[in-house]
C-alpha cells in the first residue's frame, strides 16, 4: 500500500466500511485507505448483534436515529437484493405483558405513526392467533422488520470498495494521530507482533468510526469532548434446535423509555435458529466477549470517569438486576417466560455475547442519538447506537456530505511537500 492518501478511514465495522465505500464511489480518482486492527472485518459490534433490519419504531421523530433508520431499511434491502444476500422479512411483534407496558405500547404505536412506519395494534386474541406460543395483553405488529447477516453485508461492501480501487489494511492498529495544516498522520502497529516497527500513513482527511475505541481516538488528537465509551455486555442464549419454529416473528418486549436497551427478545436468525437476548450488563473490558473478562486499563478509565458513577447511581436497581440475572440463569429465563411461558432452563444453550459501546457524558447522561466530533482534518463518529447497522448507508451519506464540505477532493493526492 502507498503511504499517502486522500482519505483515511479508521474502523472495519459496517459504518466504517460503508463510509469508505461511499467515499470511493463519490470520488473515484481519490486514494482511500481503511484501517482495521483486527485480522477480519466486522469483528465487534457489527458481528455480535441480532441481525435485525429495524423499522425505526422507538426513535424520537426528527432525530438522526429516526431519519437514518427509515432511509436505511430501504437502502439495506436494495443492497441485499443487488448482491444476492439472504434476507427474511419476518416482521416484529412488540408484546405488552402488564398494564404499564400496555400504556407504553400505546405511546409507541403513536410514535410509529409520527415516524411514518406501518404498524398494527393487536389485542390478546389477535396476538395469540399470530403467535400461539406467545402470551400478552396486546402487541404492536411491525411488518417491515427483517433479518440479515450483517457480517456478510459488511464483507460485500468491502469487496465493492476494493473493486472500485479502495485499499484495506487489516491487522493495523492506530496508536497515534497528529494533524497539521497540510495533512493528518496515523501512527500504526501490528497488534501482538513485537518485532514489527510502528509505521505511519498520511492523508488529507480522516474519518474515524472506532466504535468501542471512539473516545480514545478523539483523545489522540486532543479533541475537547466530554464523553467516554462505557461498555455494556449483551449476553445471549440460543434456543435448542427443537424450538427453531417456536415463533414466526421477532418477539420484543415493550422497552423502558428511560433506558437505551430494548430488553430480552426472541430473534429469528437468518441461519434458521432462534436466539434469546440480549441483557445489558456492566462490562469491565471493552472487547471482553468471554464469560470471565477484565481489563485493568478499561476498568481504571471507567472508574475514574465521573459520568460512570452518575449513570450507575441513576440506574443502580436495574444494573443490579442485570448483574443477578447474568449469573442466575433462572432469572434470565423469567424475562422471556413472561411472554413465552413454555420455555425451560434446558432450552437455553450457549451463544456468543456482544458489547455495546455506549457513549456517556461527564454528567452521567446516556447519549441516545448519534454523536460526532471534528477537527479541521478529521470527523469522528463518537456514538453510533442501534440502529447503526440498519442505517449504515445513510450514515455514510451524512458523513461523506460533511467530508465534502470540510475537505473536498483534489485532482491528485497530497502534494509531495507533505511527504
Amino acid at each position: 500500500m502507498t503511504s499517502v492518501y486522500d482519505y483515511l478511514v479508521i474502523g472495519g465495522g459496517i459504518v466504517g466500511v460503508a463510509t469508505a465505500c461511499e467515499l470511493q464511489r463519490r470520488f473515484p480518482e481519490c486514494k482511500i485507505l481503511l484501517v482495521e486492527k483486527e485480522t477480519q472485518l466486522a469483528r465487534h459490534q457489527t458481528g455480535h448483534n441480532s441481525g435485525v433490519i429495524h423499522a425505526g419504531v422507538y426513535y424520537p421523530p426528527g432525530s438522526l436515529k429516526a431519519r437514518f433508520c427509515k432511509a436505511g431499511v430501504q437502502r439495506t434491502l436494495a443492497f441485499c437484493r443487488q448482491h444476492d444476500i439472504p434476507v427474511e422479512n419476518c416482521g416484529k411483534l412488540l408484546v405488552a405483558t402488564n398494564e404499564t407496558e400496555l400504556s407504553r405500547m400505546e405511546a409507541l404505536f403513536e410514535r410509529c405513526g409520527e415516524n411514518g412506519i406501518d404498524a398494527e395494534l393487536l389485542d390478546a386474541a389477535q396476538l395469540h392467533q399470530r403467535e400461539p406460543n406467545i402470551t400478552g395483553l396486546g402487541a404492536i405488529f411491525v411488518p417491515s422488520t427483517s433479518i440479515v447477516d450483517y457480517r456478510l453485508v459488511t464483507k460485500t461492501m468491502a469487496q465493492r470498495f476494493q473493486a472500485m480501487g479502495g485499499q484495506i489494511a487489516l491487522h493495523t492498529e492506530v496508536i497515534g494521530i497528529t494533524e497539521d495544516d497540510k495533512a493528518i498522520e496515523l501512527t500504526c502497529r501490528q497488534p501482538g507482533v513485537t518485532s514489527a516497527e510502528p509505521f505511519t500513513v498520511k492523508g488529507r482527511f480522516l474519518v474515524s468510526c472506532g466504535g468501542l475505541m471512539a473516545d480514545r481516538l478523539t483523545r489522540m488528537l486532543g479533541l475537547n469532548t466530554d464523553f467516554q465509551i462505557i461498555p455494556y455486555r449483551g449476553e445471549y442464549y440460543r434456543l435448542a434446535a427443537r424450538h427453531n419454529q417456536i415463533v414466526s416473528h421477532l418477539i420484543y418486549p415493550i422497552p423502558d423509555p428511560d433506558l437505551p436497551f430494548l430488553g430480552v427478545h426472541l430473534t429469528r436468525m437468518i441461519d434458521g435458529f432462534v436466539t434469546v437476548g440480549p441483557n445489558a450488563v456492566q462490562g469491565w473490558k471493552r472487547e471482553g466477549y468471554g464469560r470471565l473478562n477484565f481489563s485493568l486499563r478499561d476498568s481504571a478509565e471507567m472508574l475514574s470517569f465521573p459520568g460512570f458513577w452518575q449513570v450507575t447511581a441513576k440506574h443502580l436497581k436495574t444494573g443490579l438486576q442485570e448483574f443477578r440475572d447474568a449469573w442466575w440463569k433462572a432469572g434470565y429465563l423469567e424475562r422471556v417466560r413472561k411472554y413465552c411461558p413454555s420455555l425451560a432452563l434446558t432450552d437455553l444453550e450457549p451463544y456468543p455475547a456482544g458489547i455495546r459501546a455506549q457513549a456517556v457524558l461527564k454528567d452521567g447522561t446516556l447519549v441516545h442519538d448519534f454523536l460526532f466530533a471534528d477537527s479541521p482534518r478529521s470527523l469522528h463518529v463518537c456514538n453510533a447506537p442501534s440502529p447503526a447497522a440498519t442505517s449504515a448507508m445513510p450514515i455514510a451519506d451524512y458523513i461523506c456530505d460533511k467530508v465534502a464540505e470540510k475537505m473536498p477532493p483534489v485532482v491528485s493526492v497530497i502534494d509531495s511537500a507533505t511527504n
